[in-house]
């Protein structure tokens, strides 16, 4: 049976909202996800408790500079970054959406791949901090949350999978068929409960964190 997490440690514990920017959440952005964008009061909300219980709270950001050096292959898979409309290093899109900003002292983890453990300090810092449990919110399911709960499972954290704080966007058809966001969602939700999460609802997050 996949593992549980039965019960949240909060010294142990941190929080990891991936790439919840303006230029996947504001409307009217290139990369929106209506899914993520809809979820923005449930994270807050569960943000706000895992800090007053004294979880800890790390953001991540994909980013790119504009010269391309870090760009890798993105370039040919999503026009908005490849013609530097989005996702571009200190940019108003580049940062996080002001609904969800970070608190005094929280730390944004700048990546350029989809898992936030990809090429940053990540792991690092959750190390220095004695973490090892944690939770993965944002978007998109399943891409950057789905990659960076894969590395954090292969580095041996155990990963709690926000099912009701993570969303993603509508995919069209690129030669094997569309599928909505619903579609997408579930179908990652399904992989990562069998092989590499506990996958669980804000709430139910939050009715299993120590006090």
């Amino acid at each position: 049976m996949p593992y549980q997490i039965d019960r949240i440690n909060p010294a142990t514990t941190a929080v990891i909202v991936v790439d919840m920017q303006n230029d996947f959440v504001a409307e009217g952005a290139q990369l929106r996800s209506a899914q993520a964008a809809a979820m923005v009061p449930t994270l807050a909300r569960t943000l706000a408790t895992c800090r007053e219980r004294g979880i800890r709270v790390i953001y991540t950001a994909h980013v790119h500079r504009r010269d391309g050096c870090d760009m890798g292959l993105y370039d040919d898979l999503y026009g908005p970054i490849a013609d530097r409309s989005a996702l571009v290093d200190e940019t108003p899109g580049s940062e996080i959406f002001a609904a969800l900003a970070p608190a005094a002292g929280e730390h944004v983890v700048k990546k350029h791949r989809y898992s936030g453990f990809f090429a940053t300090d990540l792991d690092l810092i959750l190390r220095e901090w004695g973490i090892d449990t944690v939770a993965i919110t944002g978007t998109t399911t399943e891409n950057c949350c789905h990659a960076t709960a894969r590395d954090a499972m292969f580095r041996n954290y155990k990963v709690a999978f926000l099912s009701d704080a993570t969303g993603t966007f509508d995919y069209p058809d690129v030669g094997q068929g569309a599928m909505p966001a619903e579609a997408v969602h579930k179908a990652t939700l399904t992989i990562l409960a069998f092989s590499t999460a506990h996958v669980m609802t804000s709430e139910e997050f939050v009715a299993r964190i120590d006090r």
